[in-house]
């Protein structure tokens, strides 16, 4: 039987997974994303031209491949209808190629209330939400009151979805929030008129029986490993588990049937929004590594917080996640430094130093171990392993003895075409 290869993020998200999928889909006959939602922002680019997607697979693109949006999934069906409209200029056969789980659960208007809302009250607090109402609809899918797609289908949805609704408006109501309902409830309802005409499944039949049928399927995990909700930076995380576990439940899949884990890295490090960052630089040097990055989040705008690379998280998020090989993104971002900075473990308040993660993060003092490396300053241009300067090479040679996996793609920019293979090597 075939094996379900998963593609995810190993740092605070960002990563560059949507540049990746797009690469790799060409090698498999699925795509399949497995958990989160709106708040995901997978940016590709090629032919000249760049496109985000939110909630829809990244593997859209390519006209043989199938697209599913499992389980695991929250859909806004408004965001989802801009989306596909988007997508109309490229003459994708999306009715054809999206398959939708009837059991993703709905984000509907008020879970958006309801986030904005949740976030305000927090005050200096503030997780940094992406305020797509994710959070308020994982709560409703835990609190087993939820509307799922496959609710849609039946005569009964708009009493469902107005019973919803009522339980949020008794939350709402002593909150100062401007909206008007009948606009978006016309909206959403619209959407959902619209979502009807796709192909709503159950995922996690048709998952297995691509499984069965040896179809190669790649699952693709949005967010980071480090916003995880068990294992990320508590409570400054998302509301999904974004790691491999989450692939099993986020699309129906069984451990066994898990194969290649690979891992996207940044050759630094971003944080979006609220919470720890060990190696963030507060100075000129993040300044500089933005700028050169372009960090900021394709879904908010938000500038992205810049550091350099941390080793022990990398490492934390390899060993949760079973990561067979590593993906460097962005390495040119980096070519105007002339010393390359690389946390290697953490000095704690009381003086001790860990290369583990430790379980308080926030209000732990953390201060970085560095070891410092020859940068190449020079552009990287060209898509060999030939081309890239001696320092490059140093950088991602100590990286692999590092980390001990692989690293088996180098990403020098963000066109599909800027992307450099290295053979699959035992570190």
């Amino acid at each position: 039987m075939a094996k379900v290869d998963v593609l995810l993020g190993l740092q605070w998200g960002d990563e560059g997974k949507g540049k990746i999928v797009d690469v790799l889909a060409p090698k498999y006959d699925v795509v399949a994303r497995f958990q989160g939602g709106p708040n995901a922002g997978h940016t590709l680019e090629f032919d000249g031209i760049k496109h985000v997607l939110h909630q829809i697979p990244s593997g859209i693109f390519r006209e043989k491949t199938k697209n599913i949006i499992g389980n695991g999934v929250v859909l806004d069906p408004v965001i989802f209808k801009r989306e596909i409209e988007s997508l109309n200029k490229f003459n994708l056969n999306v009715l054809e190629n999206l398959y939708i789980s009837k059991k993703a659960s709905l984000i509907i208007p008020t879970h958006r209330l309801l986030d904005q809302a949740y976030e305000n009250a927090k005050g200096e607090s503030k997780i940094g939400s992406t305020l797509k109402g994710i959070g308020p609809t994982y709560q409703d899918k835990i609190g087993r009151q939820g509307l799922r797609v496959g609710d849609i289908l039946s005569d009964t949805f708009r009493d469902k979805f107005r019973h919803l609704t009522e339980i949020h408006f008794a939350i709402l109501k002593n909150l100062e929030l401007n909206f008007n309902w009948a606009e978006l409830e016309a909206q959403f309802l619209d959407a959902v008129t619209f979502l009807k005409q796709f192909k709503l499944v159950e995922s996690e039949y048709l998952i297995n029986h691509e499984l069965q049928e040896g179809s190669s399927i790649l699952a693709e995990g949005a967010q980071g490993s480090l916003l995880d909700i068990d294992f990320g930076s508590y409570p400054f995380v998302t509301s999904s588990n974004t790691v491999t576990a989450g692939a099993c439940t986020g699309l129906g899949v069984a451990p066994r049937h898990i194969g290649e884990v690979y891992g996207i890295f940044k050759a630094y490090s971003t944080r979006v929004g609220s919470g720890p960052f060990p190696t963030e630089l507060q100075n000129e040097e993040g300044e500089l590594m933005r700028k050169q990055g372009n960090e900021f989040g394709s879904t908010t705008g938000r500038p992205r917080r810049c550091g350099w690379i941390d080793i022990p998280s990398l490492k934390y998020s390899i060993m949760i996640n079973g990561v067979t090989q590593l993906l460097m993104m962005k390495a040119d971002v980096l070519s105007v430094f002339p010393t390359i900075k690389v946390c290697t473990k953490y000095q704690l308040k009381d003086g001790s130093i860990t290369s583990a993660l430790p379980y308080e993060l926030v209000n732990e003092k953390i201060t970085p171990v560095y070891e410092n490396l020859k940068g190449w300053n020079v552009p990287i241009t060209g898509n060999s392993l030939n081309d890239l300067p001696e320092e490059l090479s140093q950088y991602i040679d100590f990286l692999e003895d590092e980390l001990q996996v692989p690293i088996t793609l180098i990403s020098t920019g963000p066109d599909r075409l800027q992307t450099i293979l290295r053979p699959l090597s035992v570190v």
